[in-house]
Formats: C-alpha cells, structure tokens, sequence
C-alpha cells in the first residue's frame, strides 16, 4: 500500500478528518482521535494503527512489525514498512482501528458520526 491508497481508505470512513502532527505525519482522526498514523518522511512508508489486544500479540511476532513507540500501551503497531501487510489486511486492519477508537467515543458523538 502505498500513502495515497491508504489515505483513500482511512478518509473512506464517516467522519474522518486529516491533520499533519509532529512536522511530518499524517494523522487521521474520528472526533480529534487518532486511529491511524502515517510518516510522510519515512521511505518505506511507516503507518501505525490501534489493533485488539491478540493481534497486537500476533502482528508484533512478525517481522516488520514492532509496538508503537509511546502507544504500544493502547495496542498499537508499527508497520515498519506498508508491504508487510496485504491489501485485504490494510483493509480489515484499518477498518477495525477505525471501530476501535470510534467505540470509545461518547455515544452522543458516535451517533452523530454515523
């Protein structure tokens, strides 16, 4: 995957808004929350996404694929390089970091999303 295949999926979702934090990652937010990260400087392309407490477990096994620095404590990888994972991949992980970060929103948020 490359940034704008990605950037096409992550804005794919309701809500989702695009900021550029930190001086050179592209951050996309649901309701100013981060569910996926990506290092514009970075070549290969770097993306960090919030996963369930198992697959953090399976995907940080893999080569590639490391704790997030500072958000490893909230399940989140690392994906040193975007052609560790396959399109389907991308596509299931982005989705659920998407499901996630919008399932801790207050429900007066959530439904005003959706």
């Amino acid at each position: 995957m490359d940034i704008e295949a990605l950037q096409i999926l992550c804005t794919s979702f309701p809500g989702v808004t695009e900021d550029i934090k930190w001086g050179n990652d592209l951050c996309f937010m649901i309701a100013n929350k981060m569910f996926c990260v990506m290092a514009l400087d970075s070549v290969p392309l770097n993306v960090s996404f919030k996963v369930t407490e198992t697959e953090f477990a399976e995907l940080t096994a893999r080569e590639g694929i490391k704790p997030a620095p500072y958000m490893a404590r909230y399940n989140w990888v690392l994906v040193e390089d975007s052609s560790r994972l396959n399109p389907e991949e991308w596509k299931h992980f982005i989705a659920q970091s998407y499901q996630l970060i919008k399932g801790k929103l207050p429900a007066k948020t959530q439904a005003s999303i959706s």
